[in-house]
């Protein structure tokens, strides 16, 4: 099993999280949404695509963007699709679009 975490920029996630949905890999040949996608807002140092977005924390003591941590879980077989989906959704045109990190999980327990 596999986690993923993407890093993406906020004009982005919804196109990530739309292009997702409508991937095989992600809803499974049923249809199934099963991989706990979970979205956070978080204050990252991507570069900024305009004015717009830079801010200055004063907490951080520097200047930060708003961006999304995306984050799922999915079986290995699914990881490589999954990622290029990504990649391909969250292309700013910036070489600096974001980040995406595939970890390997050692155990998942279900809740029940």
């Amino acid at each position: 099993m596999k986690e993923i975490k993407a890093y993406v920029h906020a004009n982005r996630v919804a196109a990530v999280i739309q292009a997702l949905k409508e991937s095989e890999a992600f809803g499974g040949d049923d249809g199934a949404c099963r991989h706990n996608l979970t979205a956070y807002v978080v204050k990252g140092s991507l570069l900024a695509l305009d004015a717009s977005e830079r801010h200055y924390s004063m907490a951080l003591g520097e200047e930060v963007i708003n961006e999304y941590k995306l984050e799922m879980l999915c079986e290995d077989e699914h990881a490589d699709a999954l990622v290029t989906v990504i990649r391909q959704a969250a292309h700013t045109g910036s070489r600096q679009a974001g980040w995406i990190y595939v970890v390997d999980i050692a155990s998942a327990v279900r809740i029940d």
